[in-house]
């Protein structure tokens, strides 16, 4: 019988989930406002990001060029943490795309990547596939977007953001009314030609070792179900879990979110002190 390996206080204090939450193109850290306080109420700790461009952040999205700018605050945030400390990234939509990047630069500092109807690819946008599965289409609902052109006409657009009239049927159409009549409020166009950047070609030796769980949802619209079945087979994920709801289930589905998602982090946190225990006691 070898000798049993407890963890200290410290250790069991820092083994509380820390949640980072990071929206999607043309969100805020204020679509999260339902699971935060979920989480808030449980006793977990929660920081919410805004995207440069998003949000309270009052840059203009036409003169956000390249996806390091428009990713610079979870960066950011990520580099401020301790060494010591470890989060679980939680990306909506494009905010995928924003969890992928952290993961290469921070591997050690993540203890699990959730991607929730979110755009998962390796190394971001390099080939036609990572466009065609990760790119919402549209173009079955119409002339959608409001476009912004930063650079001038002529050029290519720098900015999107969905009418208002198309935003409840495409985007909410699950979610209560009073939710989406918020969306309509505080959407704000997002730079879309900084996402199109999107690319990771300097990987990181311990980017891959970061677990990632896929949430999917069902009656989704913008990224629909099979463009987020094809990522999951091209990059496959530890766990695959199904909300039956819209693009948006922080809003549609939020009990069903917060449970999954503290679920996750219970299991996580328990791997990662039986490895801690498992390590000392070698």
């Amino acid at each position: 019988m070898g000798e049993e390996v407890s963890l200290t206080e410290t250790e069991i204090a820092m083994s509380i989930p820390h949640f980072v939450l990071v929206h999607g193109i043309s969100g805020g850290a204020w679509c999260w406002y339902k699971i935060r306080c979920l989480m808030e109420n449980s006793g977990y700790k929660v920081s919410c990001i805004d995207l440069k461009g998003a949000g309270i952040d009052q840059s203009d999205a036409n003169s956000i060029l390249s996806f390091d700018d428009y990713n610079k605050p979870l960066l950011d945030f990520m580099s401020a943490l301790p060494d010591t400390e470890q989060v679980i990234l939680v990306g909506h939509s494009a905010g995928g795309l924003s969890v992928t990047q952290a993961t290469h630069k921070f591997s050690k500092k993540i203890r699990l990547a959730v991607y929730v109807a979110a755009t998962m690819l390796k190394l971001g946008y390099l080939t036609d596939q990572d466009i065609k599965d990760g790119v919402p289409d549209l173009s079955e609902f119409g002339d959608v977007y409001e476009l912004g052109f930063g650079l001038g006409p002529g050029q290519p657009p720098t900015s999107a953001i969905v009418k208002k009239e198309f935003q409840r049927k495409i985007i909410y159409q699950m979610s209560p009314q009073e939710d989406s009549t918020l969306a309509t409020m505080l959407l704000r166009p997002g730079p879309i030609l900084a996402l199109q950047g999107a690319q990771f070609t300097e990987e990181t030796e311990n980017a891959y070792n970061v677990p990632r769980v896929y949430i999917k949802t069902m009656h989704d619209n913008v990224i629909k179900p099979d463009q987020q079945d094809a990522m999951i087979k091209r990059w496959p994920p530890s766990e695959v879990h199904v909300l039956d709801c819209d693009h948006s289930p922080f809003f549609s589905a939020p009990f069903l979110l917060f449970g999954l998602l503290v679920k996750l982090a219970a299991s996580a946190g328990y791997n990662q002190a039986k490895n801690l225990c498992i390590s000392r006691a070698a």
